[in-house]
């Protein structure tokens, strides 16, 4: 992924967990919607503004990351035809890698956010699928579009993928992921990420 498209991805993502998006409609929206709530008053509480507060603070939004993301899925699609091959244990190193790595990727830049809008452009129902289309409006004026593709876990929603200006989160990750496991092994990939922690 080149730098500009990745700082974009970066900066993208924190603000889908930083901008509410009130205006959906239907229940994945509002879900969301109400997650994201939680991350706005976790970042704008004053008592966990402090830089010695920041662990605690960051735990919290990771608890609601949770909430939003459904890691497994989006580690099974990330390796695509390669998660099939993998024993339970490696299946679930591998989604808590993945998180953490999502998690140190995305957590700082959340904390830059400033305000940024985002506008609501709709949202589309397909059985157990959702996909809501957002775009992000900088402070320079700028759109950004993201979709967030959901799907029903349980009585909830949960995203799986983030597609920012067309490239998907998850496809992006798939391409890499697959050229390390041909190229080298899994066990490979698994080091690499644990390395990027």
């Amino acid at each position: 992924m080149p730098i500009r498209r990745a700082a974009l991805t970066a900066l993208a993502l924190a603000l889908a967990l930083a901008a509410a998006p009130r205006a959906w409609a239907g229940e994945p929206a509002e879900q969301l919607s109400a997650r994201i709530d939680q991350v706005l008053r976790i970042l704008e509480d004053p008592a966990l503004k402090p830089a010695e507060r920041a662990e605690e603070r960051r735990a919290a939004i990771r608890r609601v990351a949770h909430d939003i993301f459904d890691f497994e899925e989006l580690a099974r699609r990330s390796l695509g035809r390669h998660w099939q091959a993998r024993t339970p244990e490696e299946r679930d190193e591998f989604v808590r890698l993945l998180g953490h790595l999502l998690e140190r990727a995305y957590l700082g830049k959340l904390e830059l956010y400033s305000g940024e809008r985002i506008a609501l452009l709709g949202d589309s129902v397909d059985g157990d699928l959702v996909t809501v289309r957002t775009r992000v409006v900088t402070r320079q004026g700028t759109e950004i579009p993201v979709d967030y593709r959901m799907l029903r876990r349980g009585d909830g929603w949960r995203a799986y993928d983030v597609t920012i200006e067309g490239v998907s989160l998850v496809a992006n990750y798939r391409s890499q992921f697959d050229k390390i496991i041909r190229r080298a092994s899994f066990q490979q990939l698994v080091k690499q990420v644990r390395e990027k922690q």
